[in-house]
């Protein structure tokens, strides 16, 4: 349950004057009355309201509707009496607030009976003060009948959005858990016996330098290529752990497009099959410096992406409708289109660039040939 001082904009999204003149109004039908007698019970059931509003809070259990059902008493009290049906508003609050689903539905319904009831024998006995408010009362109706769904069903939503970033923040924390525990293990089975290999090896060349100096040298030979091997493996761990992927990159080159008020079309499946990580990586650099060019030099407004896979190689097409090349051989000296040839050709790769209605460049990176399993070898 919500405390009671979040009636205040947080909870309602209500202006906390509106909630003033709500406290205030009463006492206003309460001094039209044509008694002290009845202005005195007027005077003591705002105050024994606003208590029971305050106890409804604060208390716990059966308690809770307990007062919730004190403060509907009084607010019929008051309909019937001075006509002043608004109390009914900050009750239809507080039970939109109320978190379980079986005391929403019977207190609300409770609620909205009494109110109608009362403004229905309220206008039968001519009450002529309720009479002259109609229209407003009329709304006082529509907050009561609306106000506890939206604030309960609000609320509700609040708490799953609440639960589902916990459980993202859990998640985010085994992926991270698991990811670490995975480096452990392949650094373990990668390099650890490998590591421990060389180490023996090392003592027993210090053992054999003096007393056998030919299979000295001989486990000499064998420690380093060895340490070749683990050097290598080492590459390839990393290499794996920093990889991107096209489909992930094609995934983050959206965001970027859709920021920038650009249309973003993707024709082909961005999920590799035959590309090796490293032509992968730099096929993914070369397509964010692509799609970066776009988005600061070119002022198009369309951009598409289109992927193309074959046996021996990779080919990705970016084109855009904007102002295009201009000046040919200044684009062509550019730092950015100079980085992405160098990466392509590192890998055999190739970049083409074509001026046409705007800008189209072809990013080519080879395949590896993946032999299927169960031929045989040559």
């Amino acid at each position: 349950m919500q405390k009671w001082y979040h009636i205040f904009q947080r909870s309602t999204g209500l202006s906390p004057y509106i909630w003033v003149v709500f406290y205030i109004l009463p006492f206003y039908f309460v001094f039209r009355s044509s008694t002290m007698y009845h202005a005195l019970i007027g005077i003591f059931m705002i105050v024994a309201f606003f208590v029971c509003y305050l106890l409804s809070f604060s208390s716990k259990g059966w308690l809770v509707y307990f007062w919730t059902s004190v403060q509907i008493l009084f607010s019929i009290a008051m309909t019937m009496m001075f006509g002043y049906v608004y109390f009914s508003i900050f009750t239809a609050f507080f039970i939109g607030n109320m978190q379980r689903k079986a005391g929403f539905i019977t207190l609300y319904t409770v609620h909205l009976a009494m109110t109608l009831l009362s403004v229905y024998v309220g206008y039968m006995h001519a009450n002529s003060v309720l009479i002259e408010q109609a229209p407003f009362v009329f709304v006082c109706l529509i907050a009561v009948t609306l106000l506890p769904v939206t604030t309960y069903n609000r609320n509700k939503s609040e708490l799953l959005q609440g639960e589902l970033n916990d459980a993202n923040k859990r998640i985010s924390e085994l992926v991270k858990l698991e990811e670490r525990q995975r480096i452990a293990r392949d650094l373990h089975d990668t390099l650890g016996q490998k590591l421990a290999l060389i180490g023996l090896k090392s003592d027993l060349v210090a053992k054999l330098i003096r007393k056998n100096p030919d299979r000295a040298e001989a486990e000499i030979d064998d420690v380093r290529h060895t340490a070749r091997n683990v050097l290598k493996e080492l590459r390839e761990l990393v290499t794996q752990m920093r990889g991107t992927h096209v489909e992930d990159e094609i995934y983050r080159l959206r965001q970027i497009l859709v920021a920038a008020d650009i249309e973003f079309t993707l024709s082909g499946d961005p999920k590799l099959a035959n590309t090796s990580l490293l032509n992968e990586n730099v096929a993914c650099m070369c397509l964010k410096e692509a799609v970066t060019n776009i988005v600061k030099h070119s002022g198009a407004t369309a951009c598409a992406i289109e992927i193309e896979q074959t046996a021996a190689e990779l080919r990705i097409r970016v084109r855009d409708n904007g102002v295009g090349l201009g000046n040919g051989a200044s684009f062509h000296r550019g730092n950015g289109l100079r980085g992405m040839k160098e990466r392509l050709e590192f890998v055999n790769g190739s970049l083409e660039i074509a001026s046409r209605e705007g800008t189209e460049i072809v990013i080519k990176v080879p395949n590896i040939l993946i032999q299927a399993k169960g031929e045989a070898q040559p």
